[in-house]
């Protein structure tokens, strides 16, 4: 048993031990040890029963054999390396299998980490137990009564399973609203967000709410939308993924068409925005799966200018996450799809052109500076036919103040920098006193330019009163690579400046990685 294993078992052990001696459940004593040891370990929820009552794989094979030939089969292939593969999450049990795990202990699948319903169709809560449910040799009754759990048509028997995740959100947004220090994207955390996205996207290939109701949700929606900007990325993803756990539920029945096709907008909407905040989170696959799930409910839609949306926000990823080549091809991809529809996608897919080719020939380059400037100009007389509510809109929209910041950085990234400079001092005043992420990349273009002109000292010196002034509730991972980029080419330029070794102490104060950064990550 490796260290890691032994210190997992350790934790169990003394879960397991207080939770009997408080008279708990053995599937109890299971959540508690999950809840525990997931985000240390990554303990999945089949491994936590295993754990509860204290036994060994071979301990449950034979449980496993035993059942069978209760019930007149043949002996099963299953064995202590096939179980150590559901219990590592490398494998799915099949229906059979999960059944029999189920009835050892009794528990029904969502309780084991897996969806749908059993296919012996009826409930595994059943009088009997195993091991640790034994209390003076009578069944525990500690938990209410042990009903046979029959699923009638139609009853999400994930539903508890929804509400876990987003309890743990909820817990998250009640830490961060007391101001608790600390508090951070952890593997608990990540696996609930995870686990609402994967439920929405089972929502939406399968599928009633008051056009009331609806109203409210669109509004919330709107409201999460304008908060992007001035809200820490982790308090907004709490507020963010619980609206989107609302709207997966009401999606779990068939709408009348008028109302469906608002939840899936509302859908795509929800999940490109936590898409947007996993990328200043620093978690890229998320983000793409973010992407991805909106894509799905923005087909739905048959809205060419919300699909085109998706796909430009998508294109994002790979922009700052080091593939150009891949980002310039989802900006086409999102600029062929919006067409001549007056829409957001149709200004921005430009710019995301503009600045992958930047980041793919470099600076200078006559061809690609021109190039590069076209997809601008392109990008400029798209957004002046663009409606006035698309133009307020910093999210779900393109704000005249985006357009400036954008052109500024891909300008910065082709080594104009006069122009750059100029254009991103006006983004600047476009701001308001609230708004931080931005802003923040903003400055720190403005230091990059510094240094293209020669001038270390006023490049270190933007660049270290932006870093300051930073609350720790702000500095994502992707901002934090930015700052540290300016760093690393004052070095390139000036290995030793007197005021260098002063910067980049302050960034490891303030948590920024030094190892192997982005080659260009830029906000929103």
């Amino acid at each position: 048993m490796s260290g890691r294993q032994h210190r997992e078992t350790e934790l169990a052990r003394q879960v397991r031990a207080r939770g009997l001696a408080a008279g708990k459940s053995s599937a109890q004593i299971a959540r508690e040890i999950y809840e525990k040891c997931s985000s240390q370990f990554g303990t999945t929820r089949i491994k936590g029963h295993r754990l509860a009552h204290g036994v060994a794989l071979a301990d449950v094979i034979e449980q496993i054999r035993a059942l069978f030939e209760r019930d007149g089969k043949s002996a099963p292939g299953i064995g202590e390396t096939l179980l150590s593969a559901y219990e590592s999450g490398l494998k799915r049990p099949g229906p059979e299998y999960l059944h029999y795990l189920c009835s050892t202990y009794r528990v029904e699948p969502v309780s084991l980490g897996y969806d749908g319903p059993c296919i012996c169709g009826h409930g595994h809560k059943m009088p009997g137990v195993v091991r640790g449910d034994l209390q003076d040799g009578k069944p525990d009754t500690s938990s209410g009564p042990r009903e046979l759990l029959i699923q009638p048509i139609g009853v999400d028997p994930s539903a508890d399973g929804g509400e876990e995740d987003e309890n743990v959100l909820r817990r998250t947004l009640l830490q961060l609203l007391a101001g608790s220090g600390g508090i951070a994207l952890d593997g608990q955390v990540l696996g609930s967000v995870e686990s609402l996205r994967k439920r929405m996207d089972d929502t939406l290939v399968s599928a009633t709410v008051s056009p009331a109701m609806l109203d409210q949700w669109e509004e919330s929606t709107i409201g999460f939308g304008r908060q992007y900007m001035n809200t820490p990325p982790l308090r907004l993803l709490c507020d963010v993924m619980l609206e989107f756990g609302a709207v997966r539920k009401a999606m779990e029945h068939h709408q009348p068409v008028d109302l469906q096709e608002r939840l899936c907008r509302m859908a795509a909407q929800l999940a490109g925005l936590s898409g947007m905040i996993m990328v200043n989170l620093g978690d890229h696959r998320l983000a793409r799966s973010f992407f991805r799930t909106g894509r799905t409910a923005a087909d739905e839609t048959g809205d060419r200018a919300l699909r085109a949306w998706v796909i430009a926000r998508e294109a994002l990823v790979p922009l700052y996450y080091g593939d150009p080549r891949e980002a310039l091809n989802l900006a086409k991809k999102s600029r062929d799809l919006a067409g001549q529809t007056p829409c957001a996608a149709q200004a921005m897919a430009p710019v995301v052109e503009a600045r992958a080719l930047a980041m793919m020939s470099g600076s200078g380059k006559k061809d690609v500076v021109d190039q590069a400037k076209r997809a601008l100009s392109r990008a400029r007389a798209a957004f002046s036919q663009m409606t006035a509510a698309d133009q307020d809109d910093s999210t779900f929209g393109y704000t005249e103040r985006q357009l400036y910041f954008h052109q500024g950085d891909a300008l910065v990234k082709l080594g104009q920098a006069m122009e750059a400079d100029f254009i991103l001092e006006q983004a600047l005043t476009k701001y308001g006193p609230t708004d931080w992420l931005d802003p923040t990349f903003i400055r720190f273009d403005r230091a990059q330019c510094k240094i293209l002109e020669g001038d270390v000292d006023e490049a270190l010196e933007i660049a270290q009163r932006t870093v300051l002034g930073l609350d720790e509730a702000c500095r994502p991972d992707i901002l934090m690579q930015r700052a540290h980029e300016v760093g690393k080419q004052v070095e390139v330029k000036a290995p030793d400046h007197p005021k260098l070794k002063t910067y980049m102490e302050s960034l490891r104060n303030r948590g920024a990685s030094t190892e192997n950064p982005v080659a260009d990550r830029s906000g929103s």
